[in-house]
């Protein structure tokens, strides 16, 4: 069983930064691409970075770029968000996705959450 556990999240003033973490763990498994998502109250998940399995690529909503980062470490089965110039509107649920392939099948996995509080 592959689980990716998010942490990093909490309560941050405007202009601030948080980095949060997703850390892949399980019984052989390889990671492809990985993804931040996030929800706040009453609206949909919505995309917010992407990052491929080199991390030679990336890509970010219009919302966030310039402000957040995505990157991996891969000996570290690790996902990062560096977030800076934090706002309001960023408030939110993140969650980790990621392609991973384990005992023959590639499906998508998805973390628990870490909650991104950000204070006016």
């Amino acid at each position: 069983q592959v689980q990716l556990v998010e942490s990093g999240g909490g309560l941050v003033q405007a202009g601030g930064s948080l980095r949060l973490s997703c850390v892949a763990s399980g019984r052989t498994f390889t990671t492809y691409n990985m993804r931040w998502f996030r929800q706040a109250p009453g609206k949909e998940r919505e995309f917010v970075a992407s990052i491929t399995w080199s991390g030679g690529s990336t890509y970010y909503a219009d919302s966030v770029k310039g402000r957040f980062t995505i990157s991996r470490d891969n000996a570290r089965n690790t996902l990062y968000l560096q977030m800076n110039s934090l706002k309001p509107e960023d408030t939110a649920v993140y969650y980790c996705n990621a392609d991973i392939r384990t005992r023959g099948t590639t499906s998508g996995y998805w973390g628990q959450g870490t909650q991104v509080t950000v204070s006016s």
